[in-house]
């Protein structure tokens, strides 16, 4: 049987805790959404500033973070690749973009697409604005709670599977003033090949505009929605 001798344990501990770090560096830039300096990243990081610069100086070489002309740190051009190639590999925004904009024109509140971020959150990867006066304020890159509101129960209820037998109940998710008490929204399952859910479209908008009647005109949209972009993405509807 195979041992590891404990300098190797501890290399080996050291690179995952390094990896760690680093990772944590470029989620907390991802989520600032402006350049931060040393002294942010060290506060929101909880990290030392000689560790975050030992680090930074890799992230940098990576192409992963830049060190901006006004001394601060923000994402650099390999997160835009990331992100491009993960758009293309997934094949989201040329099905579902069209299928968002096509729920505007039926008047709904603001659509959005949603997937899961990590235990407790959702990131909103895709928005338009309806062509309401009033909208609520989610937008592209935001993360919200995996735990309130109808995309998040789209994503929590429906990951591990699908019931025996679904039926439109199972397929379509509420949220009134849960996530924020002046906002609701209704969302529903976007799936991809083999079954496999790849997020939630949801449309969002102030409470005021929920009235029975128009919450069920909104169901039957998102769901048309959801089916629609399944269908792009080579995912078979549950529903006949």
């Amino acid at each position: 049987m195979s041992t590891i001798a404990p300098a190797e344990a501890t290399e080996k501990n050291d690179g995952v805790a390094a990896v760690d770090r680093a990772l944590h560096i470029a989620t907390a830039l991802a989520h600032a959404n402006r350049g931060l300096t040393l002294t942010e990243l060290s506060h929101i990081t909880q990290m030392y500033k000689s560790t975050l610069l030992r680090l930074l100086a890799s992230l940098e070489r990576a192409g992963l973070v830049m060190h901006r002309a006004d001394k601060k740190y923000a994402l650099g051009p390999l997160a835009f690749v990331l992100g491009r190639s993960f758009e293309q590999t997934h094949g989201l925004q040329g099905a579902i973009e069209p299928v968002l904009q096509w729920l505007v024109d039926q008047g709904t509140e603001s659509p959005s697409f949603h997937v899961r971020h990590d235990q407790q959150h959702r990131l909103c990867v895709m928005r338009l604005d309806s062509h309401h006066s009033t909208l609520d304020r989610v937008r592209v890159g935001d993360l919200l709670p995996l735990a309130r509101g109808a995309a998040g129960k789209v994503i929590t209820t429906l990951e591990a599977g699908l019931p025996a037998s679904p039926t439109q109940a199972d397929l379509i998710f509420t949220s009134f003033g849960e996530r924020d008490p002046l906002c609701g929204a209704i969302a529903a399952p976007v799936f991809g090949p083999s079954a496999s859910l790849l997020g939630a479209i949801s449309v969002s908008g102030p409470l005021e505009r929920f009235s029975e009647l128009a919450v069920e005109g909104m169901k039957s949209l998102v769901m048309g929605a959801a089916r629609r972009a399944t269908e792009s993405l080579g995912g078979n509807w549950p529903l006949a």
